[in-house]
């Protein structure tokens, strides 16, 4: 098969599409014939040798896919060839064909179009889980979403939505994404390099600030992002894309009653997979019914896959970036 391999660390040049073997299955997984895969950021500190969990080269990064079952291990109980799923894979999704364990391979619904299940597993499994679990939104509850323009961003802003928030406010980092998070559904967008978010946040709220805020970002953001978090109010952070340490005191907490939480897909997905289940669930119903939409804001065939990434690294993206495969 072909697949595209990082064989030195470096900038965009080091993706090559090359002949690689196929990879075999175990008794508990399912080879997979990818039809499509998203390009997330965490491909690209993999690229430039940042991301903990990446290893060493050769790599083939990549880190969800939809595409066809093509083979089960012995025991695989709930599967079988020929379903369309959408995956987590053991290796990188930047293949022809992916391995994938039982239990982070999910059935897709007829009538979700494949790019956009390659577009959705890891923005919408992350956005769920980081709104209705850890930050345990309730409805009628606030939002705050930062880097709302991207692919987690406007996933986000539409699962608060679903799961009843009642306002959500977004920020962004350019003018031209604020059109991509209002229509996401945001009723609020703040362009942080123009207004001082805190502030616009303590307007918008009479001074309450918001009870949930997703931060992505880290360092002085998360920091900042406490003088807007309200009573009671959880502050998740999921990321560190500022690559900036931030600071929290604890006197900032206990009398306020509220709490900083941390969460990654993929050490759940790697320690307690069967947390997933459920919100695969919730998930691709809310895709196969509509009120789901996934933004994708580029299509690339693989090929391409080093354009991709200079697109991401130039912090024009919008939306998802979907590379196609066997299409």
């Amino acid at each position: 098969m072909k697949a595209v391999v990082i064989n030195e660390f470096g900038g965009p040049e080091v993706l090559t599409y090359i002949e690689v073997d196929t990879p075999t299955i175990e008794s508990n997984q399912v080879l997979i014939r990818v039809d499509a895969t998203s390009v997330n950021f965490a491909d690209i500190m993999t690229r430039q040798g940042k991301f903990h969990a990446a290893g060493k080269p050769p790599i083939i990064p990549g880190m969800d896919a939809t595409g066809v079952i093509a083979e089960v291990g012995s025991e695989v109980q709930n599967l079988k060839v020929g379903q369309r799923v959408i995956a987590f894979p053991k290796t990188g999704s930047y293949a022809e064909y992916i391995v994938a364990d039982e239990n982070l391979a999910f059935v897709l619904p007829e009538n979700v179009d494949y790019r956009k299940a390659a577009a959705s597993p890891l923005v919408s499994f992350t956005s769920y889980k980081l709104l209705a679990d850890v930050g345990r939104l309730v409805q009628g509850e606030s939002v705050l979403i930062h880097a709302a323009a991207g692919g987690i961003g406007t996933t986000a802003i539409q699962l608060a939505k679903i799961l009843g928030a009642s306002r959500v406010i977004g920020t962004v980092g350019s003018e031209n994404k604020i059109s991509t998070a209002l229509e996401a559904g945001a009723d609020y967008v703040i362009n942080y390099e123009q207004e001082d978010f805190v502030e616009k946040v303590n307007d918008l709220t009479g001074g309450k600030g918001v009870d949930v805020i997703l931060d992505s970002i880290g360092g002085k953001v998360a920091e900042k992002s406490l003088d807007c978090l309200a009573m009671y109010g959880r502050l998740v952070n999921f990321g560190n894309a500022s690559g900036e340490i931030g600071q929290v005191k604890t006197v900032d907490l206990h009398s306020s009653c509220r709490a900083v939480l941390g969460f990654s897909l993929g050490t759940t997905r790697n320690n307690r997979p069967e947390l997933l289940r459920e919100t695969a669930e919730r998930v691709l119903e809310y895709l196969a019914d509509g009120r789901l939409d996934i933004k994708i804001g580029n299509t690339f065939s693989i090929e391409e896959a080093s354009e991709a990434h200079r697109l991401i690294e130039s912090r024009q993206s919008v939306g998802k970036m979907v590379l196609e495969v066997n299409k």
